[in-house]
């Protein structure tokens, strides 16, 4: 079908998006060395060889193999290969083993990405997107986004491990100066709508906007930082169960945890690594790379508690109605000069933020039919919800309403807290 003369504009704007996006995940693999592509530390972490491929499989499968009648597959083992969790797609390899997959080379997942990025190109040059086709690839469009920040988890994973702490990318921002006076954002007692209303794209578990009541209480104004966290952790914080959930103590108990993921303590001095290398413990920085569990026994070991999602979101609108416009966040813009962490905004850039709440299903949530049915309905048990976002959220992901969700042991991704009380 010929595109009409009115929808050039628009197209030309998706093929813009489209390239930009596609182009992101290609500037996020430069640093890399051909050997780091393939590496899978544990199952959580997937390698940036699968994540390359992955992300072409969604283009592939939810829209050239479904709306372009003579498309043919790239390869038809790739489905099999790089489906993650899509039941309704069929088989797929399994996740644990991401890692052993030495081939396909890194190069046929290049090749990979320019046939499904020319056959996009086409069929977006030459279709008129109706509104379930756009609703797909806008999905798409976001899924790669998602993925691009995982990414950055994930490549810091893998160096972290290394003893040789590699390298992935210097700051070339000036030194973070924090204004760490501690300020309480107080919220009365009332009845508070939350969730997503507009039209502008979100993600089904947003959706559903409703009434809370939430008794009065208040937040601080930033996150714990390293200093902070430093004295649970010299205060014998991890070994005193009384702080922490029974699940989380014998977490810790297990793997033996005595400080947040990336900690390295020698000769008595306390380091970290960060994705410019292992550099000495800056006190000043919002702690990052801490679990659920950490974050709940930080706070009961200070006589507070986290924030649930609602109080969180109601206090974001309230102190922070206006999204910041510096380039806190990973975009192609800013990624050359990405920072360890942001700007240091009340609600938004430093770290996703752990919230006191369940990842549950807001009143009247409705799964779509099909495999994309599977994007966030079925992860609704176990996991506990996080608001905000951190340096390496894409710009557009940033809004109050979205819900990132984790399970409460994990720990790799850019995670941190702050404190609340009721009033």
């Amino acid at each position: 079908m010929d595109i009409s003369t009115a929808q050039v504009g628009r197209q030309q704007e998706l093929t813009n998006r489209f390239n930009e996006v596609r182009q992101l995940t290609l500037e996020i693999c430069e640093p890399l060395q051909p050997e780091d592509f393939v590496v899978q530390p544990v199952v959580d972490v997937s390698p940036p060889k699968w994540h390359l491929a992955h992300t072409t499989w969604f283009f592939e499968i939810f829209i050239l193999k479904k709306y372009v009648s003579d498309y043919r597959l790239f390869d038809d083992d790739y489905p099999f290969l790089f489906n993650s969790y899509y039941e309704n797609e069929g088989d797929r390899w399994i996740r644990s083993e991401r890692g052993v997959l030495s081939r396909p080379w890194v190069k046929e997942i290049m090749a990979y990405r320019s046939y499904v990025d020319d056959s996009m190109l086409q069929f977006l040059k030459t279709t008129e997107l109706n509104e379930e086709q756009l609703n797909v690839f806008e999905i798409g469009l976001n899924h790669e986004q998602q993925h691009q920040e995982l990414m950055v988890y994930d490549i810091k994973h893998i160096l972290g491990i290394n003893p040789l702490f590699p390298t992935y990318k210097r700051s070339n921002l000036p030194d973070y100066q924090p204004n760490l006076k501690t300020n309480w954002l107080k919220v009365d007692e009332g009845v508070y709508e939350v969730g997503y209303e507009g039209k502008d794209f979100h993600f089904d578990n947003e959706e559903g906007k409703h009434k809370v009541y939430l008794p009065g209480f208040q937040v601080q104004d930033r996150l714990v930082t390293n200093g902070e966290f430093l004295e649970f952790v010299e205060d014998g914080g991890y070994e005193n169960f009384n702080h922490w959930l029974m699940e989380g103590h014998e977490w810790v108990k297990k793997e033996n945890i005595r400080a947040p993921f990336y900690w390295i303590k020698e000769e008595g001095e306390w380091f970290y690594f960060t994705l410019g290398g292992k550099e000495k413990l800056n006190l000043d920085e919002p702690v990052t790379h801490i679990s659920f569990y950490e974050a709940d026994a930080f706070a009961k070991w200070k006589g507070m508690r986290l924030p649930t999602e609602f109080e969180w979101e109601v206090a974001c609108k309230l102190y922070s109605p206006e999204i910041p416009t510096e380039a806190n966040f990973m975009d192609s813009r800013n990624f050359r000069t990405m920072p360890r962490v942001g700007a240091n905004p009340q609600f938004y850039g430093d770290a996703w933020e752990w919230t006191n709440s369940a990842y549950l299903p807001y009143p009247h949530y409705q799964k779509v039919d099909g495999a994309l049915g599977e994007y966030n309905g079925k992860f609704m048990i176990n996991q506990m919800v996080l608001r905000g976002g951190s340096f390496a959220t894409m710009a557009n992901h940033i809004r109050p309403t979205y819900r990132n969700f984790f399970h409460p042991h994990l720990r790799w991704h850019f995670t941190g807290f702050r404190l609340a009380e009721f009033t």
